[in-house]
């Protein structure tokens, strides 16, 4: 089993001092992080579709292992809620395909008020089709039924297996791989997660998914650091129950603001 881990987004300026060196050019963030890092999911995408020269630059930037998930445009999930999605899907596989062969899974994030359009999911999904990995995170509780989980294991998708002070979605296998996003935990600082609640993912990773079987894992709580320190706490707890994590940085490198 691959189990990467990694953070949502790189470019966080009150992680100046606390991950990157006070005088290190914000230029250079990306291959610091990539030094330390063989993953990061891509939020800016989210907000604002890059140019394809922009994922060319960031594909030339790091290292040959190096893999970037890319969450799809808020255009197509909270704009069109998945209307019409041909178009917008076809211009941000477009652009995310410059990333070549670093390029991982599209996370499409659908909004919290977005109830169950079984047609909708299926269109987009026929949309993106094969040639890229994609994960679903659903944030309305009507998606979670028999149905959808067909269509996610009919087109190969997998279900986001979400968390925040706790996990928010059923852990559905509905494909031979899987993504899971860390949003908020509970102890002290906000929003870190506490050591506890990171050995119970790791167990229902080890206890899952087959050593074959790739997991994608991404820290969304960046405030304060947390992001970066639960990612190290998370591969220290991946250790223990005998799953081999992919690189994180030394405890060390990382101060909690």
């Amino acid at each position: 089993m691959s189990v990467l881990i990694g953070t949502s987004g790189w470019q966080y300026r009150h992680w100046r001092g606390t991950f990157y060196p006070p005088r290190l050019n914000q230029g250079l963030w990306l291959e610091y992080y990539a030094d330390r890092f063989c993953t990061v999911e891509s939020n800016y995408a989210f907000y604002r579709l890059p140019k394809a020269s922009a994922f060319e630059g960031w594909a030339r930037r790091t290292p040959g292992d190096f893999v970037m998930a890319v969450k799809a445009s808020r255009y197509l999930t909270h704009i069109k809620r998945l209307l019409d999605p041909e178009e917008p899907v076809r211009l941000g596989l477009e652009r995310a395909t410059r990333l070549g062969p670093k390029l991982g899974p599209i996370l499409v994030q659908l909004p919290p008020k977005f109830g169950r359009d079984v047609d909708r999911l299926r269109r987009t999904l026929n949309a993106y089709g094969t040639a890229v990995r994609v994960a679903v995170e659903f944030r309305h509780e009507s998606w979670f039924t028999h149905e959808v989980r067909d269509v996610l294991t009919e087109h190969g998708a997998a279900l986001c297996l979400a968390d925040r002070k706790g996990p928010l979605t059923p852990t559905w296998r509905t494909t031979d791989w899987s993504y899971v996003r860390f949003h908020e935990g509970e102890a002290d600082p906000r929003p870190c997660y506490l050591g506890d609640s990171l050995d119970g993912w790791a167990r229902r990773i080890a206890e899952g998914w087959s050593r074959d079987e790739d997991v994608y894992v991404y820290f969304n709580n960046d405030p304060r650091a947390c992001a970066l320190r639960d990612a190290v706490v998370f591969a220290d707890a991946l250790d223990r129950v005998g799953l081999i994590p992919s690189r994180v940085p030394p405890a060390s490198d990382i101060s909690l603001g």
